[in-house]
């Protein structure tokens, strides 16, 4: 695999999404993970999630994040798609504050988990992509150990 080959897969239902998780590809930039990064909602662009979470691990992918707000539905689509691991973001919202994201997330029915961060945590979700990729590479083991050795330094 070539070391610029895309391991996590970045993907959010809208592009004012990008804000908030370009923090996430900034941290996965950090932490050396080369990833990909796509805005297609799970509501108006189903047909383009399906392909892109379907073939995800054929595209040499090992970890997908999912922002979304409101109904938030994209990380549920993207884990029926795909035996990769999905990390949730609740994308902060207008009227709800984010909790409408968050519960949305965190009700995903039996058969179809995704993991949760916090409203708006994409530098947790990088973190915690990161912390996967590491339980089998350890390059990347060592990238987070290193990482949490200067937090606790700072």
């Amino acid at each position: 695999m070539s070391e610029n080959t895309p391991l996590v897969g970045i993907v959010m239902g809208s592009k004012s999404d990008m804000d908030v998780m370009q923090q996430c590809a900034d941290q996965l930039q950090e932490l050396g993970v080369p990833y990909e990064m796509l805005v297609a909602s799970a509501h108006r662009n189903p047909d383009r999630v399906h392909d892109w979470a379907s073939t995800a691990g054929d595209r040499g992918l090992k970890v997908l994040v999912a922002a979304a707000g409101k109904a938030a539905h994209l990380g549920g689509v993207v884990a029926a798609f795909t035996p990769l691991p999905v990390i949730t973001v609740p994308m902060k919202t207008s009227d709800l504050g984010g909790l409408d994201s968050l519960l949305s997330m965190v009700q995903m029915p039996t058969g179809v988990p995704v993991a949760c961060v916090a409203i708006n945590g994409a530098k947790n979700a990088a973190i915690l992509a990161t912390q996967i990729l590491g339980s089998s590479m350890p390059e990347y083991r060592e990238r987070v150990a290193e990482y949490k050795r200067e937090m606790a330094e700072a």
